[in-house]
């Protein structure tokens, strides 16, 4: 599909995802993105110098190598978005370290692909608390995550339709061996379907970019790609179930050494009963399954089971649950608390 050597039109977050696979299957050098509105694939020398531009049209012009060349997009939005596609894929592909134990996290979510309205700011605070968790920091000088409270802030702003720019600030926490700390900060870009709570298929990806302070993380740059898979199930008249939401976020993180195959593997999954527009009900499921080059056996996985409660209204939204660790890996009791609500 993406290598038939034809322009066609296509949505910005499909530009992005094929700039992602153009990089991957084709190489940097073997192929180009001309975007504006349209993607094309090539291969140098595809075409002879004798027909290339009859059969290809006047907006070709030849290219020192006797094959066409398409003149360049403007630098538009979706052009600037497909290389940041590119640059990203180059860094992460660099890979992650693998660790010995699974560091703390600061947001217990599975994204579903709702963003803010273009022009709105949101603010997201996310609260965790551990009552019963391991008593051993992931790594040597970093946060005990038995009896910590671990938070942050999350900013966001609706660029687009099917764009909003995050920030995370302050990421804190207060625990036993620390006491209270600033861990860093977080730059996210998400990009998903637009309008995705209208369709019954949804799709979109998260890129993350960390800056960790050395009592969260041995490696002071870390980032996070998550791709965004989810079906609203309605049903039809006069059945007698409310709409069920499934979503699939498999993460993939990144410390930027090791490789491809040291990317550590970090699903995140949740399936959600919606009783009202204003309530659902939902069980979720985060796991850590480690790098992809060698991934953990069963008891060094991390894996917690989630039952979460889901209001909306027109002050504030909340999303609160309680999560069971099920190996010797995992935290066994941890309890969430998040709250947003639009700025302006």
């Amino acid at each position: 599909m993406l290598l038939e050597n034809t322009m066609r039109r296509v949505d910005p977050l499909v530009i992005l995802l094929e700039g992602v696979w153009v990089l991957f299957t084709n190489g940097w050098a073997r192929s180009k993105i001309y975007v504006s509105g349209t993607v094309e694939v090539r291969s140098p020398g595809q075409y002879s110098s004798e027909s290339c531009r009859s059969s290809r049209g006047p907006e070709y012009e030849y290219c020192g190598r006797c094959s066409p060349r398409p003149r360049r997009a403007k630098n538009t939005f979706p052009v600037r978005i497909a290389r940041f596609a590119r640059f990203w894929w180059v860094a992460v592909a660099i890979g992650w370290a693998p660790a010995t134990a699974f560091a703390q996290t600061d947001e217990i979510q599975v994204y579903d692909a709702n963003i803010a309205e273009q022009g709105k700011f949101n603010l997201m605070v996310h609260n965790n608390f551990t009552p019963d968790g391991l008593k051993t920091p992931a790594f040597p000088g970093g946060v005990e995550s038995n009896h910590a409270l671990v938070g942050v802030a999350e900013w966001a702003y609706g660029v687009s339709d099917w764009f909003e720019q995050g920030l995370y600030l302050p990421l804190y926490s207060h625990s036993e061996n620390d006491g209270a700390s600033y861990n860093g900060f977080k730059l996210r870009w998400l990009f998903v379907k637009p309008h995705a709570a209208d369709h019954t298929f949804f799709y979109g990806v998260n890129f993350e970019f960390s800056v960790n302070q050395r009592q969260w993380d041995p490696r002071h740059f870390t980032s996070e790609v998550r791709p965004i898979i989810g079906w609203h199930l309605k049903p039809s008249d006069g059945a007698r179930w409310k709409p069920i939401d499934i979503i699939v976020n498999p993460i993939m993180d990144t410390a930027y050494t090791g490789g491809l195959k040291s990317l550590d593997f970090a699903p995140a999954v949740r399936v959600a009963y919606n009783l009202s527009e204003k309530w659902a009900v939902a069980t979720e499921e985060y796991a850590d399954y480690g790098p992809l080059r060698q991934i953990y056996s069963a008891h060094r996985q991390s894996h917690q089971i989630w039952a979460v409660l889901d209001h909306t209204s027109k002050w504030i939204n909340v999303e609160a649950g309680i999560g069971f660790g099920v190996t010797a890996a995992s935290d066994r009791v941890t309890l969430k608390l998040m709250l947003s609500r639009d700025l302006n």
